[in-house]
């Protein structure tokens, strides 16, 4: 699950007279999520008192498109023969692309690894892109051969762990959480493949027609290499 931090700006700050004294405060949503307000809003809200403000406001967090790992995860999906939309989909449903995530169970990264698996997989710091993607591809790939690529399967033991698969014959474990972390998975890679279909080559070639230019389309390509490509979606 993603990790949200909001950043606290200070403001009102007394250089004079009696000093004021904010309050920051914070807590852990139902996701896990780490949650920072100016205002306690949740009754298990911890206090964190900022001497010589008056008070705080919070702002949105800077969001780092997903687009700028697309080269990562190009390299270390054809580096171990994983398809990279499923590589996207798991960093999605797992960190939705925030390489500061932090899970209650202590998965990090973006691709959410525990440090056991981290260590395993030779990444010294999880919290770094390219170490995390190489070494979560790595570990998906394993999994993938140990279920003879059954993609639904290797997804439930990256979520539950190889144990809890074993525990019920091989098959994606009861566990609303798993369950529901493969079926997000697959719906994205699915998605995926139905937006890779939707774009074909369209040939484009002049037919002379009385004097006339007559432009043609087809999606077979011709016979002559007299003719243009359009890319249709």
């Amino acid at each position: 699950m993603q990790k949200l931090i909001t950043i606290l700006t200070f403001a009102g700050l007394t250089l004079s007279g009696a000093a004021a004294e904010a309050q920051i405060y914070s807590w852990r949503d139902a996701n896990g999520n780490l949650v920072v307000s100016d205002r306690p809003l949740d009754g298990n809200a911890r206090s964190f008192p900022v001497p010589a403000a008056e008070r705080v406001r919070t702002t949105r967090p800077v969001v780092i498109p997903s687009s700028v790992y697309d080269k990562l995860i190009a390299q270390h999906s054809a580096r171990h023969q994983v398809r990279a939309d499923l590589v996207r989909a798991v960093i999605q449903v797992e960190s939705a692309f925030n390489p500061l995530a932090r899970s209650p169970r202590g998965a990090m990264g973006l691709m959410q690894l525990m440090p056991d698996t981290a260590a395993e997989m030779g990444v010294d710091d999880p919290y770094d892109p390219a170490q995390n993607i190489s070494g979560g591809v790595a570990y998906l790939r394993r999994l993938l051969d140990r279920y003879d690529n059954n993609e639904e399967l290797a997804l439930a033991a990256y979520n539950a762990g190889p144990t809890a698969v074993a525990e019920y014959g091989n098959a994606v474990p009861p566990y609303r959480e798993t369950q529901r972390y493969v079926k997000l998975v697959k719906g994205l890679t699915e998605v995926a493949a139905r937006t890779e279909r939707a774009v074909f080559n369209v040939y484009k070639t002049i037919e002379i027609v009385n004097g006339r230019s007559i432009p043609r389309y087809s999606d077979t390509k011709p016979a002559s290499d007299d003719f243009e490509i359009v890319t249709r979606q």
